[in-house]
């Protein structure tokens, strides 16, 4: 298992700053002049509402404390910085898209093919088709998904968020399909895959999720 040595960043803006080289330090690589510019104003986009920077922001947040359990700490904290690079709300495949996006930076930083392969598969995990079986992957999940374990003000606003972003969907549709997405992870024998976040929010996820399709 990896770790890192760098203290915690706080959790204001910093954070990103912190994040984005410490991810390319520990891969060993460069990132491309403009890259970093390039994705913040990509989760700037004006259809975006719960696909933001403050997402991104707490994915790191919740990253911070849980580095060490990585086996692949840069390749998983690039993951998470392109996973939500590429969000177009009419579109099925925006992890595909940005996964390639991730794919092309990795190469042109003169990454390994495992590299490439390993955040490739960790974005495309965060379709949520399947509960991941790899360790790496279950923590990012994990990661994207804590958001569904937030205090319930929180997760109020995240789900008034997601409703904005899906304002071109007719209401009662956007009910069905949307009680249909909720109630498919409150179908799992678990949530969360690992214990971390098993054990710090499986039961509050538990509890908005109840109360978001009652």
């Amino acid at each position: 298992m990896k770790s890192t040595t760098q203290a915690a960043p706080s959790l204001d803006g910093t954070v990103l700053q912190v994040s984005w080289h410490r991810a390319w330090h520990t891969l060993g690589l460069q990132p491309a002049p403009g890259l970093h510019e390039h994705l913040l104003e990509a989760y700037r986009e004006p259809q975006r509402h719960y696909h933001t920077l403050q997402h991104l922001r707490e994915c790191l947040t919740h990253w911070e404390q849980v580095i060490q359990m990585a086996e692949f700490p840069g390749e998983l904290e690039l993951a998470l910085w392109f996973h939500d690079a590429i969000y177009d709300i009419k579109a099925k495949d925006n992890e595909a898209r940005s996964a390639q996006w991730a794919m092309q930076a990795l190469l042109q930083s003169g990454a390994s093919a495992e590299q490439i392969q390993r955040v490739q598969g960790l974005i495309m995990a965060t379709c949520h088709q399947a509960a991941p079986s790899e360790a790496d992957a279950q923590l990012l999940v994990d990661i994207d998904l804590a958001i569904l374990g937030a205090e319930p003000q929180r997760f109020a606003e995240y789900d008034a968020q997601v409703r904005a972003e899906y304002s071109w969907v007719p209401g009662w549709i956007y009910r069905s399909k949307r009680k249909q997405v909720l109630r498919s992870f409150l179908a799992r024998d678990f949530i969360y895959s690992t214990p971390h976040f098993r054990a710090q929010l499986e039961a509050q996820a538990r509890r908005n999720l109840a109360a978001s399709t009652a």
